[in-house]
């Protein structure tokens, strides 16, 4: 039986100042869906675009331990098997992520764990027949506690997948075979994750290697472990949420950038940033006053 002591403790991550912050953007966001309008439609499929490279990218850097760059990923995204001057290794990894990526994104639609297992072997086999067997348990508890909520607002179906995140997060790293597996282990659980917040209408959130391995750290402790007199369902949102708030905020930024706007702007800043040098230019020189004044 699968632990759930997260989903458990749901309520717990909503007590918190930085939770209601979040869940202001997200409402902000998601007031906005569904989009009408090309230009929004456009931009929020670059969003998406971009996802995908940060995520692939964090994943390739935790699969090999090498400088895997923005670019790396991008090319490789584009279709690239192959970067010159770069070490093939990077470039597997990448592809392997993509896959995996790619594979884990049915679970949205139909919430059968298959496609997340699948994501594990593209990754490397980095779930054992143990990891795969809890996993489609909590999945499945998980579905039956959505079933159960007893709103639809969004801070409780955010509540309900940060917490399953987390309880997933333990499962993985108790079945796996030492520290370096289950490093590699919860790499799948980002894509869970994702497709969980996208089956609940709750908007993607991107982690970071490293911050997944603090998310993980606080996941194996429980929701209940103290440590400098917070508890862990304290310290995990209190990671979580800035990184959900600012993640919706780029996201509805994100839809709305005008390019011609952006470029107006930009040259009116530019326009004022010439003025302000030239008006520093000639600060030293006196006014006379009985020449005409010209505006600069």
């Amino acid at each position: 039986m699968s632990n759930t002591a997260w989903i458990s403790s749901a309520a717990a991550l909503e007590q918190q100042p930085s939770f209601a912050a979040a869940v202001e953007a997200g409402r902000t966001l998601t007031g906005m869906w569904p989009l009408h309008d090309h230009m929004h439609i456009d931009n929020d499929v670059k969003y998406a675009e971009s996802f995908q490279v940060r995520i692939t990218r964090q994943f390739a850097l935790a699969l090999t331990g090498e400088d895997v760059t923005v670019p790396d990923a991008e090319y490789v995204y584009e279709g690239a098997d192959e970067i010159p001057g770069r070490p093939q290794n990077i470039v597997d990894a990448l592809l392997a992520a993509n896959d995996a990526y790619d594979e884990s994104a049915d679970f949205s639609d139909d919430g059968d764990a298959t496609h997340l297992i699948e994501a594990a072997h593209l990754l490397g086999d980095v779930w054992n027949d143990a990891t795969e067997e809890a996993v489609r348990a909590l999945t499945e508890q998980v579905a039956e506690s959505a079933g159960q909520l007893a709103s639809d607002d969004l801070e409780d179906r955010y509540a309900l997948t940060a917490a399953a995140f987390a309880d997933v997060l333990a499962t993985v790293s108790e079945h796996a075979s030492d520290e370096a597996a289950a490093v590699k282990a919860a790499l799948p659980v980002v894509l869970y994750f994702k497709e969980l917040n996208e089956r609940f209408g709750v908007p993607i959130i991107g982690i970071a290697a490293d911050e997944l391995e603090q998310f993980r750290a606080i996941a194996v402790a429980g929701p209940d472990a103290q440590d400098d007199g917070k508890s862990g369902a304290e310290r995990f949102g209190e990671l979580l949420n800035p990184l959900a708030e600012a993640e919706w905020k780029k996201r509805h930024d994100d839809i709305l950038w005008d390019p011609v706007e952006a470029k107006k702007k930009a040259r009116e800043e530019d326009e004022a940033k010439s003025k302000a040098a030239l008006a520093a230019k000639f600060a030293h020189i006196k006014d006379d006053p009985s020449k005409e004044k010209v505006e600069l």
